[in-house]
């Protein structure tokens, strides 16, 4: 087993993170930078390593992933969708274990469009009698 890597493809909103899973000590780097530096808030990194700390993979592989498009939230929710991905192909047992948890579910939520004559989605102008 020299030197396996399992690819994962996540999405979430406008966000998309292609994640390497290689057999490491649990390093996770994003961008090129380490998670503490690229994600400023404890719940977003705790958010990316739920799948890795649920199935008890967290010191087992390194994560690589190449992030972009959206927010933060957008970016965190796409590696978290990924890492559960690049995780079932490297162990199809622990497919029950992330698809219980909602992590191999793509969050399908998107911003809704504007419509003309309204100021936001549904956010109407404010109605004048006079």
């Amino acid at each position: 087993m020299s030197n396996v890597v399992y690819w994962g493809t996540g999405r979430r909103k406008t966000s998309v993170a292609r994640v390497r899973l290689v057999p490491g000590d649990g390093r996770i780097i994003i961008n090129d930078k380490d998670i503490n530096e690229y994600l400023n808030y404890e719940t977003l990194r705790e958010q990316v390593r739920s799948p890795l700390e649920k199935t008890n993979t967290l010191n087992k592989y390194d994560v690589l992933a190449r992030v972009h498009g959206g927010g933060f939230t957008g970016q965190s929710g796409a590696l978290r969708h990924g890492i559960a991905r690049a995780l079932v192909k490297a162990d199809g047992e622990l497919k029950d274990t992330l698809k219980k948890a909602g992590y191999l579910t793509r969050d399908a939520r998107m911003v809704e469009r504007k419509k003309y004559g309204l100021k936001k989605a549904r956010r109407a102008p404010q109605f004048s009698k006079r």
